[in-house]
């Protein structure tokens, strides 16, 4: 099923707008915490979601796990949702991924509508159909793919942000621009360098609104184009886990030692890792590199960890979904846009990763 992504200046006249071309028997409505108060009194007014059934979780990544997964579930059953049902989700990444699992499993399915509130969401969760929980300590590791019928993205709900949610989403934008291409099939030929000079360039102390949602959708339709090509992850899709294998292990261990790093930060800290890999393994450019893993180390700081903590590093990484026969597997790039995935590393360069990420990170 192809989403429908929606760029929305007026939530509430577009959902309103989407809400009569889709024939549902009992809408159903998730929030957490932050969104409930924040933002569903952007949308309350419509007399489709004053009568919708609502549940309201508790806010945090913590949430992203089978207890709340099996609320949504019997909050679902108990208000007598069916198969025809439809439900929205309002909220962040941890928000939609999480709904969107609830809905995938429902009666075998039942249809769901995406409105993220956060740039993270916008450009991640929300789009391109993966939902999941985390378990057993493990990111994303229970989960289905199962796209949303719609994504209504306004970014007026960005404005509520800080810097340090924006710098989250931002992060996946990054990737985006080093994944996007000039060759036949790419996105947006002929951008290539010019659109990872922006999202370099860009200045978080004024923050200009109108040009981040500009490279926000940019970054939507690179996503998208690669979601439509591979929407299971079979092949090219796998280009969208470029810093990811390197990150969900950081983002798995800050857990563990009780000291959370948001889902953007991550993968920020796996692309310094990645690209460096890129470098050794394929020869990608230095000084792109090093370009981006500056901007990261000025904007993103630096998530501590020492040699003692490499054992446990690439055990986590060996739990990896991405893996196949043993091997860890990463995305990687010869230049911008040059994707190279199915590829693999052994446990001394995976070392040698991790000993450039601390010496140039200074931790």
């Amino acid at each position: 099923m192809q989403q429908q992504i929606i760029r929305s200046s007026h939530i509430e006249k577009d959902l309103a707008q989407l809400l009569q071309t889709l024939n549902y028997d009992g809408l159903f409505l998730l929030t957490d915490d932050n969104t409930q108060n924040y933002c569903l009194p952007l949308i309350q007014s419509l007399p489709e979601i004053q009568s919708a059934k609502k549940l309201s979780i508790p806010a945090g990544e913590e949430s992203k796990s089978i207890e709340s997964l099996s609320k949504v579930w019997k909050f679902l059953s108990d208000n007598g949702a069916n198969r025809k049902s439809l439900l929205i989700n309002l909220g962040g990444g941890m928000l939609t991924d999480l709904g969107g699992f609830a809905a995938a499993t429902f009666k075998r399915g039942i249809r769901f509508v995406n409105i993220p509130t956060t740039l993270l969401g916008a450009v991640d969760a929300a789009v391109g159909g993966k939902t999941g929980i985390n378990f057993s300590g493990l990111k994303n590791e229970i989960g289905a793919f199962a796209p949303a019928v719609a994504v209504l993205i306004d970014s007026n709900f960005f404005k509520t942000l800080d810097t340090k949610q924006l710098l989250s989403g931002y992060a996946e934008m990054l990737k985006h621009s080093l994944l996007n291409g000039d060759s036949d099939g790419g996105c947006l030929k002929g951008t290539q360098m010019t659109q990872i000079t922006r999202i370099l360039h860009f200045d978080f102390d004024t923050v200009d609104y109108e040009l981040l949602n500009n490279l926000l959708f940019e970054s939507v339709l690179i996503k998208e184009r690669i979601v439509e090509e591979d929407p299971t992850e079979q092949g090219i899709r796998k280009a969208l886990n470029l810093g990811h294998t390197f990150g969900h292990a950081f983002e798995s261990l800050a857990l563990e030692t009780k000291r959370p790093i948001q889902h953007g930060y991550a993968v920020a800290y796996g692309l310094v890792c990645e690209l460096y890999l890129s470098f050794i393994q394929l020869g990608f450019d230095k000084n792109v590199l090093m370009k981006t893993a500056y901007f990261i180390k000025e904007h993103y700081g630096v998530f501590t960890f020492d040699c003692n903590d490499y054992q446990h590093i690439y055990e986590l990484m060996q739990h990896d979904k991405k893996n196949d026969a043993g091997a860890i597997n990463f995305t990687l790039l010869k230049t911008a846009g040059d994707i190279q995935i199915n590829q693999t590393a052994g446990r001394k360069e995976i070392e040698e990763v991790l000993d450039f990420y601390r010496e140039f990170m200074g931790c």
